[in-house]
């Protein structure tokens, strides 16, 4: 050990002055390069660990948080390193540290909706609110989630339209996409239907409906009749689905039911008008 530091003590002494600070600031950037190798690949290995499987932290989650740990990481290591080699040129790293405290106050101040976003978008993450691909409702837009950040939310809506939210902005989301999802028809038929009869052929067409579907996780179900209209009785059906396919379900519910009362010759009211002819040929000839 004794001759390795003097052989290295010779070799300093061998080096021309003017290239020390040369040698000092690569010194800095390999060892600068090293530690955030090392931090990367430490966070990797932590956060990828197996019996991570057993906890409720998807894939998603993981991999934003490996990179916002590794981008903390570097800008830490870049600022640091910096600092050094400020220091190594000679410039007074203590007036400059203190002029960019006053300064970063005074950003702080104007940035303070950049700080919520990105403390909100942190929380989002973290307690897995909602994902990409989710459908949900945020800051008054509904839409299929593209993209989560730590300062903004993408969502894509059902005219294709790009919406960027604000983290901070979300204060309530109604995600579409967690646990089964609700089906719900209305029927509505004429009074003078038999509604015994009615209600056999819906629980006809919600079992062929159930058969044909994989995604319906239960139901469809005929719950009764519920309401009593101006000129129709209105029977509802009801189902639960699979998250995404309760509009899909809807939709070959009321088609189907559409098609089996046309070949059951079961009426659905619709508005009609009447007219009535006067017939005024009397008047005008007592006239």
């Amino acid at each position: 050990m004794a001759d390795i530091i003097s052989a290295f003590n010779n070799v300093i002494k061998d080096i021309p002055p003017f290239a020390v600070p040369a040698i000092k600031a690569a010194t800095i950037l390999i060892l600068a390069f090293c530690v955030i190798k090392f931090s990367e690949s430490f966070i990797d290995r932590l956060l990828s660990i197996k019996h991570y499987d057993k906890l409720p932290v998807n894939e998603n989650k993981r991999k934003t948080l490996t990179s916002l740990l590794k981008s903390v990481v570097r800008y830490v290591t870049y600022f640091v390193a910096l600092i050094n080699l400020l220091q190594l040129v000679g410039i007074d790293t203590k007036s400059l540290l203190t002029a960019a405290g006053i300064g970063g106050l005074a950003v702080g101040f104007g940035a303070q909706n950049l700080v919520r976003d990105v403390i909100s978008g942190f929380f989002i993450i973290f307690e897995d609110q909602y994902g990409v691909g989710d459908y949900v409702e945020a800051a008054g837009v509904a839409g299929t989630v593209e993209d989560i950040g730590i300062r903004s939310t993408r969502l894509r809506d059902f005219g294709g339209q790009l919406h960027i939210i604000p983290n901070g902005e979300i204060t309530l989301v109604t995600n579409h996409s967690r646990g089964s999802m609700r089906a719900l028809v209305e029927i509505s038929v004429a009074y003078e239907e038999n509604l015994d009869r009615v209600m056999e052929v819906l629980e006809d067409v919600c079992r062929e409906v159930r058969s044909r579907r994989e995604d319906i996780v239960e139901g469809p179900t005929v719950l009764g009749v519920t309401n009593l209209g101006s000129s129709e009785v209105v029977i509802t059906i009801l189902a639960r689905t699979v998250p995404m396919q309760q509009w899909s379900v809807e939709r070959e519910i009321r088609k189907a039911v559409k098609e089996r009362f046309d070949k059951e010759n079961i009426e659905i009211p619709y508005p009609r008008m009447v007219y009535l002819k006067m017939d005024t040929k009397g008047e005008d000839d007592g006239s």
